[in-house]
């Protein structure tokens, strides 16, 4: 199955994120993953949450922030890969005048009802 960035529509999730699904089951292929591009505006953060089931994997591709992972928090810039297991709180705040890109590898896939807000 082949994705063209163009076509797929971004929609925000419910922690706030613009997300773009680019390899999910909702577009018909059978996939235990999903891959996204989350991007969070200049000046503007995530609501920190959690996955009930979903394991994720962050990698950073432009901007840069600060991430909270549980009890830590830390600056984040491309290049940087995060995992973060099922039921840990974090959150990401963007901190520059760019856009903050990071892809988003889920494991079981992203849906709303695995994210609950926490604040």
């Amino acid at each position: 199955m082949k994705t063209e960035y163009g076509q797929i529509v971004p929609y925000i999730t419910k922690d706030g994120s613009i997300v773009r699904e680019l390899i999910h089951p909702a577009q018909g292929v059978s996939t235990d993953v999903s891959l996204a591009e989350a991007t969070v505006r200049p000046g503007s953060s995530t609501t920190l949450h959690v996955h009930r089931a979903s394991r994720e994997i962050y990698h950073v591709t432009r901007g840069n922030g600060v991430m909270t992972l549980g009890q830590e928090t830390f600056e984040i810039g491309p290049g940087d890969s995060i995992v973060i297991d099922p039921g840990i709180p974090h959150r990401v705040e963007n901190t520059r005048e760019q856009d903050l890109k990071i892809l988003c590898c889920c494991c079981p896939p992203y849906t709303h009802e695995d994210t609950d807000l926490l604040g």
